[in-house]
């Protein structure tokens, strides 16, 4: 007896709780056409930008090729080192200051981005949106914080800064009633999959083993995110502790780097695995002192290190920390699968900063990792870091891995082969 089929919208639901399922086999037609199934696979592009860059030194690999020694940073990524590809010698080419982060995604010329003067275009997200955002419930997801994300208009798009707002976006439904009961039984330590566990059990006892093992990692990143949502809430109403250094400003960021860092990927995780989004930007980054053994200083005071080794370590202790969370963050997506694919090989996942040099505030030489997608993986590639390849010939080359068939964005001037 043929199994039971399952539509690509089914959800799990009780009063205030809508789930959507991740993508299972039993919600391919049967018979279906590779063409069709290729379909139900569809390509998701994730843009996640960091502040205050990376120390060159720590990131890139003194060699090029696939043959690389990892560099420091680096060493954190090495069980998926063949899934993505680091490239030295890119950037915009906009002149030194924090101002260039507004085209970070943007890429427009740098006669346009230039301080007091801003004359932007759209983003890689929104571009990618207009293209295949009516396929999902959300459009694209902006998330985190900063000023990267933009319309067609050249009009700033913000941040949605919340986790919590965003979960409840994603999975809780209802009266406003429901809505608030459901969010304070999160913030009590309740799982809202308790409401649903009938279903849950029923789902199983229909579905092959296969997709069982996806329903319980699914199940198991809900719980996990639900886990760090009740973090935050315990760290909105924990006094920050005393330290010897100037009140950070920034109106992004949270009580702890990677704490926040891993809440904001178990959000992007999830909506990917319930097909909720197919285009996310996430923009991280605090200036306060992060919870990391041997750092006592902010993270911004030591990104400004004027190359003096005490801090120069300490902030290769914070970025080296935030590289392995983006390391969990792949991997989650590796051990996640779609058909004859995992996650991981459906995403774009571009990860790079807008400032090259934070110390100095130069805006060359940025760091740029591309993991995932549909790429050959090269390891390093190394472009003049004098003469930059400019950063949208890549973005060119990530719509195409959407389907997009475009032959320039923002300022372009052709499309990056080596991938």
């Amino acid at each position: 007896m043929p199994a039971p089929r399952l539509d690509r919208r089914t959800f799990l639901r009780s009063a205030g709780v809508a789930i959507a399922l991740p993508f299972m086999d039993a919600m391919i037609p049967a018979g279906a056409s590779e063409a069709r199934k290729a379909m139900t696979q569809p390509p998701r592009m994730v843009l996640v930008g960091q502040p205050l860059g990376m120390y060159a030194p720590n990131f890139f690999p003194e060699q090029a090729g696939r043959k690389y020694e990892p560099s420091r940073y680096l060493k954190a990524l090495q069980p998926l080192r063949d899934q993505f590809t680091v490239f030295s010698g890119m950037s915009h080419r906009y002149a030194a200051g924090h101002f260039a982060e507004v085209g970070l995604l943007t890429g427009v010329a740098p006669e346009f981005i230039r301080e007091r003067d801003i004359k932007n275009g759209i983003s890689l997200d929104q571009e990618v949106a207009s293209h295949v955002g009516n396929q999902t419930r959300f459009s694209s997801l902006v998330l985190g914080g900063g000023d990267v994300a933009w319309n067609r208009r050249g009009v700033r798009i913000p941040a949605e800064q919340r986790a919590t707002q965003v979960f409840k976006k994603l999975f809780i439904a209802g009266t406003p009633e429901e809505m608030s009961r459901e969010v304070q039984r999160v913030r009590d330590g309740r799982s809202i999959l308790d409401d649903v566990g009938g279903q849950i059990k029923s789902l199983n006892g229909k579905v092959s083993s296969n997709d069982r093992q996806r329903l319980d990692l699914f199940l198991s990143s809900v719980r996990e995110a639900e886990q760090h949502l009740q973090q935050d809430e315990h760290w909105s109403t924990t006094p920050k502790p005393k330290l010897e250094y100037k009140t950070p400003t920034s109106d992004f960021g949270g009580p702890e780097l990677l704490q926040r860092s891993r809440q904001w990927y178990d959000i992007v995780h999830l909506a990917l695995q319930t097909d909720s989004t197919r285009v996310v930007s996430l923009f991280l980054g605090t200036q306060e002192r992060p919870e990391i053994d041997g750092v006592n200083i902010g993270h911004h005071d030591a990104s400004h290190h004027g190359q003096d080794p005490a801090k120069l370590e300490q902030l290769a202790l914070i970025e080296e920390a935030e590289v392995k969370v983006f390391g969990e963050f792949l991997t989650k997506l590796k051990a996640s699968t779609e058909g004859d694919h995992t996650l991981l090989e459906r995403t774009a996942v571009f990860y790079a900063s807008n400032l090259g040099n934070s110390s100095s505030h130069d805006n060359h030489n940025l760091p740029v990792l591309l993991a995932g997608g549909a790429f050959k993986h090269q390891g390093h590639v190394a472009f003049d870091r004098e003469n930059n390849m400019l950063l949208s010939n890549l973005f060119v080359r990530m719509l195409h891995h959407m389907n997009i068939e475009a032959k320039s964005f923002g300022a372009s001037t052709g499309v990056i082969g080596e991938v």
